[in-house]
This record gives structure tokens, C-alpha cells and sequence, in this order.
């Protein structure tokens, strides 16, 4: 069997084959254009599967989508304006009246998650949280091998977890919330808060490595930040596995390492002794294989 799978992001729409074995046979990307909003982000998927299905005899389409979705009806239930007039917008049923074929959609983090427990970091694993760390912080839960979804299909909204109540305004529209302080994007503002000009978040890492000693000031606040709201994730739920993913997890040991020795002095002894940090092994090509899977599993 041979799957079209697509991973409409924020930023790019990232779309290949993969087969029921979880080999990835091709894939590539283009870029999401979101400011033109959901019509048009629609628009360039269904060009994505005319040209997947001229070169492959495909069975089925699943879809890996930003926003909370409705994974039995394929529909967003709700997304910010990163993707103007998306919310609502029956992903679903728009590409299969395109494709002629079925179509399954599901949320970009579970994606994630799904990918790293088929093929990754989480092999074997069946109670772990998933957190991405990006422009915003995106999370999964497994429960007993299954992404647990909640009553309305929004669970694993760990961006807009209270922090500092009161604090930083965020798209969602409260305050203090936790990806406001501990994504990627805070960081970067940190950074260029505190050393007064722009500088990549790649040439910061490099600074942390030589040992400057402001760079590893403004990493370890911001490392407190994120083993903070960690901290009350584990202590609620008391996974077996984090497995850390996103952009920032190219800089493997240095994150994860300090991540770990913070994570080790917050939490109770008995949620630690049985715990491991890992970093997402999948990286790009999770969300592509986590959509084939849960097709996969839901066909």
C-alpha cells in the first residue's frame, strides 16, 4: 500500500510517499504562503496530490494539519491566524472530492508522535509526552500506545499552559503562557533583547559552546522556563518518556543535557528514578510517517 502523505505547517507544506511498511519512498517541500489563508493553503495541497498521484498508484491521502483537528471528520475545529480563516475548514472532505480518494486528517503534533513511536525515540514506549519546541510549543500525550485527544479532539495544548499569570501576551489571547517563554521564538527574543541586536539563535548556540558566559545566562533562564511547565506536566501525568522535538532539538546533547539536570532537581524522586529525556529521532520526516500511521491504523 501506498499512502500520500502531507504536513501543512505554519511555515512549509512538506508532503511525500510513504508505504505501509513506514519507508519513506520520496519526499519534499514548498512553502505554506499561510498569510494567504486556509482557501489557498487548501488550494496548494490539492495541486500536491495531482503531482503525487501522476508518478504513484496511491490508495489514500492522510493529512498531518496545524490547528485542533477533528480527526474523524477531517475537520479543524479550531486554528490562530497564523493560517487566516482556517478554523472550521473541512480538510477532509475538500481533498477527497479533489482526489476521488479517502482522506484522513490529524493534528501536527500527534503526527509527531505517532512517527517517533512507529520508527523513532519512542519505539516501544506506550506512555510519553511529545513536546515540539518551535515559533510556539505543541504537544501530544500517549496513553497506553494511543494519542489521548480529549473530549473535543483539543488535548495537548501545552503552549497555552499558565506560566506567569498575568505575563506576556499571546496569540491565543491570554497572557503568561508558557510558549511565550520557553518556545523557540521567546528565546530568540531573549536573545536579542539582552545583547541589543539581532543574532540567529545558531551563532547564540555557538556562543554557549565557547563558554560565553551571558549566552549561558540567558540558555539557563530559559532552560528554568521550560523545566518549569515540564515539571507539572510529569507530575500529572507521569510519563515513562519525553521525547523533545522541533527546530531546537538540533542541538542535541547541550539541550537535552540541561534539560535533564534542571528536570532532575524539580520533580519528585519517583517520577525521576523512572523517567527518560530523548530527542525526536525523525525530525522533519515524523509528521509524514505519523500521518501514514494513523491512516494506517483508522483505515
Amino acid at each position: 500500500m501506498l499512502l500520500g502523505v502531507i504536513d501543512i505547517g505554519g511555515t512549509s507544506i512538506k508532503y511525500g510517499i510513504v508505504n505501509d511498511d513506514g519507508e519513506i519512498l520520496y519526499h519534499d517541500s514548498t512553502p505554506t504562503e499561510a498569510r494567504l489563508g486556509g482557501l489557498e493553503v487548501i488550494r496548494k495541497v490539492n495541486n500536491l496530490t495531482d503531482v503525487l498521484k501522476q508518478k504513484w498508484d496511491i490508495t489514500g491521502f492522510s493529512i498531518s494539519s496545524a490547528g485542533q483537528i477533528d480527526r474523524v471528520n477531517g475537520v479543524v475545529i479550531y486554528a490562530t491566524d497564523n493560517i487566516p480563516g482556517y478554523t472550521g475548514m473541512p480538510i477532509a472532505k475538500m481533498v477527497s472530492e479533489h482526489t476521488g480518494l479517502p482522506v484522513k486528517v490529524e493534528n501536527d503534533v500527534n503526527c509527531t508522535a505517532f512517527g517517533e513511536h512507529w520508527k523513532g525515540a519512542a519505539v516501544g514506549v506506550n506512555d510519553f509526552l511529545c513536546i515540539t519546541i518551535g515559533t510556539g510549543i505543541g504537544g501530544a500525550l500517549f496513553l497506553n500506545g494511543l494519542p489521548y485527544t480529549g473530549a473535543n479532539y483539543s488535548a495537548g495544548e501545552l503552549g497555552h499552559m499558565s506560566l506567569y499569570p498575568g505575563g506576556k501576551p499571546c496569540t491565543c489571547g491570554h497572557r503568561g503562557c508558557f510558549e511565550q517563554y520557553a518556545s523557540s521564538s521567546a528565546l530568540g527574543d531573549m536573545v536579542n533583547h539582552e545583547f541589543g541586536y539581532p543574532l540567529e539563535l545558531k551563532d547564540f548556540f555557538m556562543k554557549i559552546r565557547e563558554n560565553d558566559s551571558k549566552s549561558i545566562c540567558i540558555f539557563d533562564q530559559w532552560i528554568d522556563d521550560l523545566t518549569t511547565g515540564i515539571q507539572s506536566l510529569v507530575h500529572i501525568f507521569n510519563p515513562e518518556l519525553i521525547v523533545i522535538g522541533g527546530g531546537i532539538s538540533a542541538q542535541g546533547d547541550l539541550l537535552v543535557n540541561a534539560i535533564k539536570t534542571s528536570l532532575s532537581k524539580k520533580i519528585m524522586p519517583n517520577h525521576w528514578n523512572s523517567l527518560a529525556v530523548k530527542l525526536a529521532e525523525k525530525d522533519n520526516q515524523a509528521n509524514l510517517l505519523g500521518a501514514a500511521k494513523h491512516y494506517l491504523m483508522n483505515e
